[in-house]
């Protein structure tokens, strides 16, 4: 089995991370993988293939700030990138992230249209189903149901700062997207499943697999973290993102670090180093973690985890929280609520920090010790990676066998 992955970046970030625990599971069963990406890229133990350059990457960010064309540049990268498939001749191409400024979607998908390659494609956001936006929960906008047109949040990522072209993207994509025969859908949570029935991607199977992490790298340790960070007495409150906007709940943190007593303070990991000099004294900022081990040791020493994110489809900081046995506070954001039960953490409605406030407490009077076990049972039970994503090796045996 040869399985080409195509992502936006290669083993960095979460859906990096992901194509690199596939690619993990294919080459244990015996496969190829390769993984094409775009833009980040880690080691890896798949074969790696860069998709154009930065000259590529910076004319197709104009084509999207200009003239709202996101997915429609990159036409030399993806040309000379159709080439290289040419040479793989895979038996499978398993899509993630298509956008990010790398790849021309007209183009790749005439391209699979013509050759028929079965497809994966695994959505970790709805913006394959939008004529804009890749996520469109904070703003209440179901015109994707039907058809995107005025699109209220044109300056949202990938931002059009000129024209608004939702109305002419949202139907090339739904005839480019629909345009292949061998093609099975994986959403990441139920609630992007039931967003995809509902959209012109209901032609295809789609099921659901849960992102997977390494329950053997992130797990219950002992970690010196209070040590290093001078906050041994301290109740830690963590929060990582890879970018921290106000989407990812920052402002929520800033708020929240307002009503807090003096035992407690705020840990956030991904902070630019000019933004760490502005957040108010408890809140120690740290700049983005690449190396998951001392990011385990993070999730280790805190005692709870707070995800106020506004937008997410199935965020896998959340399973890593748990895994190391730290239970997880999240907005009722998407899909992020399937990750935990009543044993494990608590749901609060988006922006109601004084709720998220209480549960903190409770944990705090609780203690982190009555949450742990839990919190690393569940991960074990369904986020482990090679349970996860062993299930897309049996996918592409179903496709290889249609195939046949």
């Amino acid at each position: 089995m040869r399985v080409l992955q195509i992502d936006s970046c290669c083993n960095v970030f979460s859906t990096g991370k992901i194509a690199e625990g596939i690619g993990k599971e294919i080459i244990k069963s015996g496969g190829e993988s390769y993984i094409a990406y775009g833009r980040y890229a880690n080691e890896s133990e798949s074969k790696k293939i860069k998709i154009g350059n930065r000259f590529d990457q910076a004319f197709h960010l104009i084509l999207t700030r200009l003239f709202d064309k996101h997915g429609f540049g990159s036409k030399r990268s993806t040309i000379k990138f159709i080439k290289k498939i040419e040479k793989i001749k895979p038996d499978i191409i398993h899509l993630h992230d298509i956008h990010g400024y790398y790849i021309n979607i007209e183009i790749l998908f005439e391209y699979l249209r013509t050759k028929n390659i079965p497809v994966v494609w695994t959505m970790h956001s709805c913006w394959a189903i939008t004529g804009h936006c890749a996520h469109f929960d904070k703003v209440n906008c179901f015109r994707w149901k039907e058809k995107c047109y005025k699109c209220p949040q044109k300056t949202s990522y990938p931002a059009s700062y000129l024209f608004d072209r939702s109305y002419k993207n949202y139907y090339k994509k739904k005839s480019l997207f629909t345009s292949l025969n061998k093609v099975k859908i994986v959403a990441v949570s139920n609630w992007i499943k039931n967003y995809l029935i509902d959209s012109f991607l209901n032609k295809y199977e789609i099921r659901v697999i849960y992102n997977g992490i390494d329950t053997n790298l992130f797990k219950i340790k002992e970690s010196m973290i209070k040590e290093k960070y001078g906050i041994q007495n301290k109740f830690i409150i963590l929060g990582v993102a890879a970018q921290w906007t106000e989407r990812k709940g920052l402002k929520d943190f800033i708020y929240l670090s307002k009503y807090l007593d003096k035992k407690s303070i705020i840990v956030l990991i991904g902070l630019k180093k000019y933004m760490k000099s502005k957040m108010p004294e408890n809140i120690l900022g740290i700049e983005l973690i690449k190396n998951p081990e001392e990011l385990a040791d993070f999730y280790s020493a805190a005692d709870v985890y707070f995800n106020p994110t506004w937008e997410d489809t199935f965020p896998t900081t959340n399973l890593e929280a748990l895994s190391c046995g730290t239970p997880v506070i999240t907005y009722n954001t998407g899909g992020s609520p399937e990750s935990i039960d009543s044993e494990t953490g608590f749901v609060v409605e988006k922006g109601n920090v004084k709720d998220a406030l209480i549960f903190i407490n409770i944990i705090k009077d609780k203690g982190k010790l009555s949450f742990r076990e839990k919190c690393r049972d569940r991960a074990l039970k369904y986020f482990d990676q090679t349970k996860n994503f062993k299930q897309y090796i049996e996918l592409y045996k179903e496709l290889i066998d249609e195939k046949i």
